[in-house]
């Protein structure tokens, strides 16, 4: 996991609606980057659905937010659509990005060992600074442990 201080790694990928996205896009602006597992699925949802039921908290603090997974912009597209998600999603599907904030790695599921999504929560703040690191996110609360 990256460290609080650190300079955040450039990225691009494009969002659900195959738009390019950047780290620079959002220079002078907070960021919330977050990287989760896979579109639809019980605690991606949950966490989703709480950055969205707090994204005008999020709004009024100067924070943008923006998601990442290896899904595709097409399951992005149909997972914001079915969820009224406010925010943007990045398709990293050749893990570039994933790989980049260390969000990609072993994770042991029933004593089995896997690569996958570590779910995990960056803040950014206006000069490309990490400021907050999030490794342990709880899916349903998941906008106190950024906003303390």
């Amino acid at each position: 996991m990256l460290q609080k201080g650190t300079k955040a790694p450039y990225f691009e990928g494009v969002d659900e609606n195959e738009n390019l996205v950047k780290l620079s896009d959002f220079a002078g602006k907070k960021l919330v980057l977050y990287f989760y597992p896979k579109d639809s699925t019980p605690g991606c949802t949950a966490e989703a659905c709480d950055l969205r039921d707090n994204y005008e908290r999020f709004l009024a603090l100067g924070y943008n937010v923006l998601g990442v997974s290896r899904d595709t912009a097409a399951s992005h597209r149909r997972f914001i659509e079915k969820y009224s998600l406010p925010f943007h999603l990045i398709a990293d599907t050749d893990l570039s990005i994933l790989k980049a904030y260390e969000a990609w790695g072993e994770k042991k599921n029933y004593g089995k060992v896997s690569m996958g999504t570590l779910r995990t929560t960056y803040v950014i703040d206006e000069q490309g600074t990490i400021i907050d690191a999030i490794g342990k996110v709880n899916t349903k609360n998941h906008t106190a442990q950024i906003i303390k």
